[in-house]
Order: C-alpha cells, then structure tokens, then sequence
C-alpha cells in the first residue's frame, strides 16, 4: 500500500513497493506449427513494426512482375500469383515508385506512394494500361482511404501531421488523438516526466513502448517510456486494440514511434519554440474544504498554486542525406528543452518553495545501409534524458511572500539511452528474415543538495498539539525524506528474430521475442537518524487505533487525552532484481479470396522473476497461449467499405516492483507515542510509547523463502478482447465508420498480506507456521494454494478458497461504442471527429490505484485484506462515459493554415475513502483506505467529477519569399482556461471520527492555459 497522502494512522510501505479460463492446446502443436514454418522460412509482418506493405491486384497475363522501388534506392521485384494479386511486405517507411512488368518492359507506374507504418497500400493496376505493351502510362496515386488489410484497431499520425495540429510534445500528447485513449487520472508520469495516458480503462502501467521496434518500456513499474524527439518522429502508430500475435507484454495499449531515416536528398532544419510565462494563465489555489487541521498555516489556505510561475524554451535541428548516394544514408536530430521557474508547495510541504531548473536534452540518430538490394542494415541510437536542480526558500503563507534560503533541491536525474541493430535480408521474393537487437539503459539518479544528517523529516506538521507550539507549526530545514543510492538504475535488452514467406494466398509469420530486465541499487532508505516522524490527532481518544496491532487508545497513555499523538516511521529497501521474459508466434494473414482475409495468430510468453539473492520467486514457463484471430471484409471488393473483427488474448509479464516488497526483505514499521512538548527542530520530546513498531503487512527486513513468495501455479495477468466494427467512404472526399469493444481482465497478480488466515489455515490442517513473509503473492479473486515452512522446516502446502479468503470474484470489464467521421486532407484541408461511449467498472482497476495515486505495480492495496475489498465494486478510475474528439486543420491560402483540437471528457469517480463499517473501526492498519465514508458504504462511482474540456488552437504562417521552408507559429492550449478536477483527495477521515480537512480537495488539475510560439527553417 502506497498513497500520496498517508492518514494518520495508515502504514507505509517503501517508496519502491508501490485473473481465470484456460485455453487447453497441446505445446507439441506450436512446436511442430513452428518448426513447420521456419522450415518454409516463414516469419513476420509488422511486429513492433518500422515498416509497412504494398499489395494490390493487376491483370493476369503471362510474364507478369510488380517492381518497386524506394526514394533511398532499393529496389525488389515481386511475383504475380494465378489471381493478378502481389505482395511486398516488410517495406521500409518511406517514398516509392510501383511499376508493373510485362516481360521485364514497364507497362503501367505509380509514382509518390507513402506508407504507413504497420498498414498496407493498395497500389492496383487498370487492366487498360496493360493492354498497351511497352507504353509507360505514368500517374501520380493516393492510397485507398481504407485499409483492408488490417484487423487491428489503430490510429497512425505522421510527420506532417504533427507539424500541422496544436499538440503537446510527447508520445502520450500524440496518443491522446486516438479513440478510447484518456489522460491517466492518478497524475502518473514517465521517465522524463511526461503524463501517461490510460487505454480502453486500463492501467497507465499496463502499455508497451516501442522505437523502431524496440521495446522502450519502463521496466520496474511499467509507467511510461523512452520516446524520440518530437521532430525525429516519422510516424506514430497508436494500437488501441486487436492487435497480432507478434504484440505482447500489454493490456492496454501500445505506442510505437518509428523515427526518420536519410533520403538521397540533404535536408536540415531547425525550430525554436518558446512558452513564456506572462502568456500563462494562474493555477486555481486549494484550500481546505472540510474544516481545518489543528495548526493551520494560514487559514482555510492549503496550496497557493495561483503563485506558481514557469517558462520553457526548446531548440531543436536535424541533418539527413545520403553518405554514399543509394548506399548508405544518415539522419540525425537534437532537442534541447529547458524549464525554469517557481512552485509553491502546499502549507504541509519541506519544501515551501522552490526555484527550479529541467534540462531534458534528447538526440536521435540513425544509420542505414543498403549493403545490396536485398540486404539492409539499421543502425539506431536514441536518448531522452531529464534533469533537474533548483533551491529550496521558507514562505509565508499569509503575507504569500518568498523567505529566507533554506537549501539546495535535490539533484536528479531521470531517462537513459538506446542502442538497437536491425538487419533485414529479402532472402527471395517471397522470403523475408529479420534480426534486432538492443540495449537501453535509464537511470533514476537523486541526490540531496547539501545534505544535513543530524535533522530528522516531518511530515503533516500542521497536526501538531497546539498548546505546544502556540498555534503555529514548528518544523526545521530537513528537506530530504528518502535516500537514494546514486548509482540507482535499470538495464534491459530485446532480442528479435521474425520470418515472413508468402506461400500463395498466405502471408506467413513467425518469430521469437525475448526481453531481459534488471534494476540495480532500486529502493530508499529514510535520511536523518534513519526515521521520520508524522503528527496525527483524533477526535475519540479513548478509543483504540488499531487493536489488532496493539496499537491503544491515546487517552489511555500520559498526555494523549488531548487527542494528540506522533508517529515514527521506519522504511527501509536497496535491492537489485531481474526478470527474463520470452515469447514465441506464429501467424498466418490468408487472403481466402479477394474480399476475404483471415488473420491467425499464436502466441506464447514466458516469464520467469528473480530476487535480490538471483533465486526464482516466480516461474511461468508453462504455455501462456494468446490466440489472435481476426477478419476483414473487403465488401465492395474496391476497398470502400470494410467489416472487420477481432478477438484475442493478451499477457502481462510482472514488473520488477514485486521483487522489491513481497518477495524482498524490506522494512516499514510504525510505532505511536504520545508527547508532551515539541523541541525547536520541530520533533516530538516526552515520548510515551502506546505500541511496539508494528507492521501490518509483517515487514520486518526478513527475505523470504523464493518457494514460498507466490501461490503455487499462479497464472500471468491476461485480458481476453472482443472487437467487431466497419469502416466506409462517403462520397470521394468522406469516411465514416463504427466499433464496439469489449475487455475482460481474467487474472492478475495482486498481493495478499493476511498472512494470520493462513497461518490458523495451517493449525487446522496440523501445521505450526510462523510466517515470515510480508505479503504473499496471488490471483486474487480466486482459490490460491500456499506454500509455508512448518517449525520442522519442512515446507506445506495451504489451500484457501476464495471464500475463505474473504473476497469478491476478481472483476474488471470495458465495453465501448465508437464512431467516427473523417475528411482525408484533400490539400485544403483536413478533419476528424469521434465519438467514444463507455464503461469500465469491477473491483479492480489493475495494476494500480489512481484514486490515491498508488504507484505499487502488482502490489497494489486492493487484495491486501477483506476489508479493503468490501464495496470495492463499481465504476473504477479511468472510467469515463463519454468522449467527444475533433480536431483538424485548414489551409487557408499557401501561406496561411489554422487548425484546431477539440477534447470534451465526461469526468471519472470521485471516490470517498473511511474508515471500516458503520462503526468507523481500522481492522488492519490502514487508516482512511476502506469503501466507506462517514459510516456508509462507498462503491467506487458512487460520486463523479466535472467534465474536462479543452480547446487547442493554431495558426501557422509560411511566407511566399521563403518558397515555404520559413514558417512561424501560435498555438493557445486550453484557450478557455478549464481547469477541472481529474483527481479529488478520497480520505473522508484521519482518523475514526475526525474528518480530513482536505477530503474532496483538487489533487490534480488541468494544466492551465499556455502559449507556444515557434520559429522553423527546413531546407
């Protein structure tokens, strides 16, 4: 368990800690299936793709072959088959020019054809051109407004259009253009601090992120990704769903960014952009919304944030062209971005405020070699790093006026490099073998500026006994709560192997996936004397806190019948662990006829984890089998009208986190103790203690047995997805078209700490059992079977039911309506709007919870106990009923272009969280986490926030005398200034019968409206 905001008497876990049918297939059938298939040299489509596929129909006539030729010089030659159909697939992203052959003579071309990545293009043929042998009929081509190639669910922008739409600079700003695709509502961010999104209601730690095909996901709590630079990026493809058998390690979404290549053409260019602080509008303050703490700072005043003030210059340039013309071709691209600026802290803050400076430098870079014409070498190297520094004042709340120098601000570190090698040979025309490998390093580097060890922290000063520090709250210049060791990092690698063969009507696919990932020296410690201290009161001191702990009543205990007590906290973890992730596919896209395509696909994952000692706590190395079935119905047969469905299975591999508590041996403990004054360091002086350091979740420093840390047989999380949906042309110049949705979560990994049912479990069965484990780890929902060493030393196994265990069937299920209307650009002008409804509700939200900002990935508070699962049935956090998108732009003339971005969001649950029962009573020491609110029930839902809406406009101007390589640029985000609320402060309680101040208080907002001017040069 690990919130934003402790309540005063809820324990804490280390700042590191943060499903049910079975698909019977025999694993002799995939091994045969594959070793069939890599026979034939069969292998993959568009597997965390960089390319994309031309395909298209020609007349029949003997001596028939289709040529296609790149803008950077390759050139293949594809067979016709019996039907007059072609296939290239595993093209390069980039320009080409497609001829068909009679006899080797061209007698038809199309030139300017762009693709997409992942997608294929039709490029066909008239059967009147071919009739003239030898006469070349030469014409531009537009692809079809409609892929029926594809069954997945996905939305790809471009180059162009990113240069063209008012958009935030991530992948996450990008994403946010998709269908079904919201912003995250717990605040998560990614490693260089961009905000993450949710897909399909999912968990913002459930997506997978890709470049140029390799695997940049974050790997200790999967929160985000390394991304490019927004001007390096060629295409971003979005899956919002159904996607193949060459996918995995998501259920949610994925983001796959494919980066720029060298033409053989020079080109570089450069912008500046610049988001001034006077164009920004003020944040809205907070204030206590439920009474006031015991101390308050200034008033009903919690956080000034209308006082905070930023401004962000980014410079960025790029250069690609050819080394060797046709051979051997070069790209590369830099940002540099820098932030500056104040924030004032809430009133309960070390840090009232703080001067601060971000640098987030990002480059790409890369190489390609067309060694021949059926052998390709990509070279890629990336980063995008994030630091930051700044200078820590006092503040006077009242007066709203900065004070004295206090400190430095920590300096930190965040973000890594990539290195990845991909070779592509076209081993024949219908033959493709493919090979990638990489690296990526990201570091997470935080370390205190002049660090003073003789202080010790404090936390929620304002709840301190006034009649001891004369109503204003006494703190010191401790500024520094955990410790980090420097050298704290993440390393992983991806090994790719895929073999595509065209064997008639059939596009075969197969391949390996294997991922490792390692987390080195992750885990805190607490600064100072290695404790920290929070003050806390209630209202009812003659009544017990946690009896179950031993943790008494304050009355009871010198000084505490005032109410008044302080907490001292122990935390401690360092640890390094890793993980080895493996997958196998297989798929078969069968063009069954001219209008009919089938996809087929399997695919199969491995996960093995790995403690601080290197030992196995988890092995799931049985068949994970993922089927992926999908079809296209080209209706028309002219690619005008598409009926398309899906359904498949997709597996999530544990995050590291898990490795780091359940089965790791850190400390969190609490002891309670009544005071009698506060020293001038603001610590607690005449301690009484009213209990031992007690644990709730029996974290006690001890590592556990690897064979006792999980349920045994405990399955990977896995979502099973149903999609049907069509897609039409309207008129020449229109496309509409419509999807339903539906996700069911079926297992996942939670933790379970009620280790006292299992050890009575086990006295009922003639076992003695003093576990040692924290918490163990299960499929939560369901029947889980424990092993547990007896005094003998003699392990045993423990089944307990679900009922036993006390909980609810696990349950998470989406289900959505989309529509959406399009209008191709047609050179004047482009856009799109697209209707979303839907639900996501269950008990579960997943991997996280976002209503108290829990970053423990798969160690969620959900399971821990009964108790936190009774009401936890309803509308879960990223459920958001209606979505409204419009966005596009227009040319007004050649040198002037608007363009607009239109999001209007219903708001997700408000959610109230008390203490337990209608007798307001804490059974397991966890403070204000139950579903229930002043005594009632309190389902998630029960409660919703306000809409979010938020216009984005801009104007680009391109002057005639610069022939359109000058251009400059105005955009407005958030042009009406919405700042709704995306999460409210959930504790009802600080403690039984005492109401939080804070309760229903803005925890986050909308970023308030800013502007961005730009300046760019191509050439």
């Amino acid at each position: 368990m690990d919130g934003r905001q402790q309540s005063a008497t809820s324990p804490l876990r280390p700042e590191n800690q943060d499903l049910n049918k079975q698909i019977t297939l025999s694993p002799r059938a995939l091994t045969v299936a594959l070793a069939t298939l890599l026979t034939l040299g069969t292998a993959p489509a568009f597997a965390q793709s960089t390319t994309g596929s031309i395909f298209g129909q020609v007349p029949t006539a003997s001596g028939e072959t289709v040529q296609i030729k790149s803008a950077t010089g390759i050139t293949r030659t594809v067979a016709v088959d019996d039907r007059g159909r072609y296939v290239a697939s595993e093209l390069p992203l980039g320009t080409y020019t497609v001829s068909l052959l009679r006899d080797g003579n061209v007698v038809d071309t199309r030139n300017d054809i762009s693709l997409r990545v992942g997608a294929g293009t039709e490029v066909s043929f008239e059967a009147a051109a071919a009739k003239e042998l030898g006469a070349v009929s030469v014409s531009a081509s537009t692809a079809p407004q409609i892929d029926v190639t594809s069954v997945d669910s996905r939305t790809v922008i471009t180059a162009q259009e990113l240069a063209r739409l008012p958009l935030g600079r991530s992948a996450e700003a990008i994403a946010l253009l998709a269908p079904g695709v919201t912003g995250n509502s717990g605040g998560y961010t990614g490693p260089t601090g961009q905000s993450l999104v949710s897909f399909g209601g999912s968990a913002a730690s459930e997506n997978a992120y890709y470049i140029n095909g390799f695997n940049t996901t974050e790997s200790q709590r999967g929160l985000g990704g390394l991304t490019l630079p927004y001007g390096a990026i060629e295409q971003q493809e979005i899956y919002t769903g159904g996607y193949s058998a060459q996918y995995g390690r998501s259920d949610g979404g994925v983001i796959n960014m494919v980066g720029k290549r060298g033409t053989n053409e020079w080109h570089f260019g450069g912008q500046v952009l610049w988001e001034p602080a006077f164009a920004q509008s003020d944040a809205r303050d907070t204030y206590y919304t439920n009474g006031l703490p015991a101390s308050p700072v200034a008033g009903g005043l919690y956080d000034p944030n209308s006082r905070n003030r930023q401004w962000t210059t980014t410079v960025d340039a790029y250069v690609g062209g050819p080394l060797i013309k046709d051979k051997l071709f070069l790209f590369v691209a830099a940002e540099a971005s820098r932030q500056e600026g104040s924030t004032v802290n809430n009133v309960s803050s070390a840090k009232p405020y703080v001067d601060y400076r971000y640098t987030t430098p990002k480059w790409y870079a890369k190489l390609d070699w067309n060694i021949t014409d059926s052998n390709i070498l990509e070279i890629t190297g990336a980063s995008s790093k994030r630091s930051t520094s700044g200078s820590i004042y006092d503040y006077d709340y009242s007066a709203l006026s900065r004070g004295v120098y206090v400190n430095a601000n920590d300096n930190t570190k965040t973000g890594g490099d990539l290195y990845t090698a991909k070779f592509t040979s076209y081993l024949t025309d219908r033959l493709t073998f493919s090979a990638l490998y990489g690296k990526m390093k990201t570091v997470n580097y935080d370390v205190p500026g002049n660090y003073d060890g003789s202080l010790t922290y404090l936390t929620d000063i304002q709840n301190q006994n006034p009649a001891f520090n004369g109503g204003n709250p006494i703190g010191n210049s401790q500024v520094t709560q955990s410790l980090f060791n420097p050298n704290r990092h993440n390393n992983s690698n991806n090994l790719r192997i895929d073999l595509s063969y065209q064997l008639g009507s059939h596009t075969l696919s197969a391949g390996i996936d294997n991922q490792n990932a390692r987390a080195i020296d992750q885990g805190s410690q607490n600064s100072g004397p290695g404790y920290y201290w929070q003050y806390a009161y209630t209202t009812t001191p003659n009544v017990a806190l946690i009896p179950n702990l031993g943790v008494g009543a304050p009355a009871n205990y010198p000084n505490g019948a005032s109410g008044y007590y302080a907490v001292q906290y122990v935390n401690s973890s360092i640890a390094s662990v890793r993980s080895a992730q493996r997958a196998q596919y297989i798929e078969d896209k069968w063009q069954v006829t001219d209008r009919w395509l089938l996809s087929l696909g399997l695919r199969n994952d491995q996960f093995t984890d790995y403690n601080a000692n290197g030992e196995a706590y988890i092995r799931q190395r049985s068949a994970q089998w993922a089927p992926r079935l999908g079809f296209t119905w080209d209706v028309n047969g002219d690619s005008s009208f598409k009926v398309y469905g899906n359904a498949g299975r997709y597996y999530l591999g544990l995050p590291l986190n898990p490795a780091l508590n359940a089965a790791g041996a850190y400390v969190a403990t609490q002891q309670y103790f009544t005071y009698s004054g506060i020293a001038a360091d603001g610590t607690p002086i005449g301690l009484t203690p009213f209990s031992n350091p007690v644990s709730s979740n029996n974290t006690y420093g001890v590592l556990p047995d690897p064979k006792t840390v999980t349920a045994q047989d405990i399955k990977p999380e896995y979502q099973d997805e149903f999609i049907l949906g069509f897609d039409k042309t309207l008129g020449t110049n229109w496309t509409y078209g419509a999807k339903l949705t539906q996700r069911i979560l079926r297992t996942a990994i939670d933790d379970y700490c009620d280790v006292p049912a299992i050890e009575n479990k086990a006295a009922q069965l003639g076992y003695t059992v003093s576990a040692t484990n924290s918490c163990y780890l299960i499929n939560p929902g369901r029947a889980n079977t424990f092993t547990v060493v007896d005094d003998g030393g003699a392990y045993r196994s423990v089944s307990l039911s679900n009922a036993e265990m006390g909980f609810p069937a696990l349950k998470r299920k989406y289900y959505a309506l989309e529509a959406y209307l399009e209008h191709p650009f047609d050179g004047r002008w482009y856009g799109k709007v697209d209707y979303v409804f839907s639900r996501s509700y269950g008990n579960t939200e997943g991997q996280l919870r976002s209503d108290i900002q829990q970053t423990a990935a798969s160690t969620s508070i959900d399971w821990d106990f009964p108790s936190l699962m009774s009401y936890a049935n309803g509308a879960q956090s990223n459920d958001h009923a209606h979505q409204i998108k419009l966005f596009g732009y227009y040319q007004i003339t050649p040198e002037w272009q608007v363009s607009g971005n239109l999001s209007i969001v219903s708001g997700n649950p408000r959610n109230c969280l008390g203490y337990y029962g209608p007798e307001q009573t804490d059974p397991n020491g966890y403070g204000s986490y139950y579903h229930w609110c002043g005594g009632q029930p309190s389902p998630p839902g029960t409660h919703r926030l306000p809409w979010n809406k938020q216009l984005d406009l801009g104007a680009t101007y391109r002057p005639a005398f610069a022939e359109g390589k000058l251009g400059f640029s105005l955009n407005v985000f958030n042009v009406f200034n919405s700042q709704a609320i995306l999460n409210a402060y959930p504790y009802y309680q600080i403690s039984p019968g005492t109401p939080d101040p804070l309760y229903g208080s803005a925890v986050v907002r909308q970023q308030p409206r800013y502007v961005r001017l730009a300046a760019t040069y191509d050439y």
